[in-house]
């Protein structure tokens, strides 16, 4: 019998890097629904009361770049006013020549990594589905808290695997900024009560289980005041908590020309499809592509020998049901839309709003 213990997290939307992240899609959002062509790559970062917006950007689209900033903010809670620097280009002239082809081509080389098992409804490793599950509870209860708890939050959670099969739930931390008339022992039971008893299925919890709830103690200076921000630093956090590699890439900011976001999406959508149709318990898919070129350079699917049909098998149902051409993925998954903004916070995968949850009937 071997037992492992296997940890992931997540962060609410008041996080410093979550704050670029959103700032960096809604801008995508708004290029994209009003010039569904679009070629973005627009970042933020963010410290105490400023917010520098950078990048590049070839749209027919007119946006308020610190505008839709200081409104992500409000959106988000935060009351202070912020100051806005934009620096925006347009995008190089040989990176959109080599991306304009007659068949839409790749945006830039790089590897993306897909993963779908069966341990959660929703083909999510139990332990990221878990802190993602917790930090949208945790934000849900911080609005209803009458200024109690504020933006800022974060979530973990520790899950025990016994030959390979997730048996309970270890630990569980908590981290939340909060006003400074609350005390620790009412945050804490407010935690408790409303945040993990209300989230967390029983059956994964015993008299074992560890709540770490504010470990390091007040938690009153939070989000940009409390630390930086930059688009582009929650990958784990946005992907598999860890379970499988990441390509490097980041997602938000990314129009879907950009292979780093759309290919990795359609590799979600192939791992979810093939695990959801019980071809096997456990999926994972390295892509790699080159600017310029359409296809992808590789494809490798694994299993983790848990496949219900040989490796052959298995790669002509890939090769048979599903097209990694970068124009394929954009048309197959309708990625042409202003849907980016509700991709950011509590994970890219896993939502089952999203077109790359949905699985494909395989032939």
């Amino acid at each position: 019998m071997k037992k492992v213990f296997f940890t992931s997290e997540s962060v609410t939307s008041g996080h410093p890097d979550k704050i670029c992240d959103l700032i960096a899609d809604s801008i995508l959002d708004a290029a994209i629904a009003g010039d569904p062509e679009s070629h973005m790559a627009v970042e933020a970062t963010i410290k105490d009361d400023f917010i520098l917006v950078y990048g590049e950007a070839n749209t027919k689209s007119d946006i308020d770049y610190a505008g839709i900033a200081k409104r992500v903010l409000k959106e988000i809670g935060y009351e202070e006013e912020y100051q806005v620097l934009v620096k925006v280009n347009k995008q190089s002239a040989e990176i959109d020549s080599a991306v304009a082809h007659d068949e839409i081509s790749a945006g830039d080389q790089g590897i993306m990594f897909g993963y779908a098992c069966d341990e959660t409804e929703n083909y999510m490793p139990l332990a990221i589905d878990t802190a993602h599950a917790l930090a949208r509870k945790l934000e849900e209860v911080r609005r209803a808290s009458n200024g109690m708890l504020k933006p800022d939050g974060k979530t973990q959670v520790t899950v025990e695997y016994v030959d390979g099969e997730p048996k309970r739930i270890d630990a569980i931390v908590i981290s939340t900024q909060h006003a400074a008339e609350l005390s620790q022992e009412a945050l804490k039971e407010m935690m408790m009560e409303k945040v993990i008893k209300t989230t967390v299925d029983s059956k994964w919890l015993d008299e074992n289980t560890r709540y770490l709830i504010n470990p390091s103690g007040s938690f009153v200076v939070g989000g940009s005041f409390g630390d930086s921000g930059t688009t582009g630093r929650k990958i784990v956090v946005d992907t598999y908590g860890g379970m499988a590699p990441i390509g490097g890439g980041c997602f938000s900011s990314k129009d879907p020309t950009k292979v780093d976001r759309s290919a990795a999406y359609y590799a979600r959508y192939v791992c979810r499809s093939l695990v959801e149709a019980k071809f096997c318990k456990k999926c994972q898919i390295q892509l790699s592509y080159a600017i310029g070129v359409a296809k992808p350079i590789s494809v490798l699917v694994d299993t983790f020998g848990t496949a219900t049909v040989s490796e052959a098998e298995l790669d002509a149902i890939v090769a048979r049901n599903f097209d990694f051409s970068v124009e394929n993925i954009i048309k197959e998954l309708d990625l042409r839309r202003p849907i980016y903004a509700s991709t950011v916070n509590y994970g890219h995968f896993g939502k089952a709003y999203l077109p790359w949850e949905q699985a494909k009937t395989l032939k």
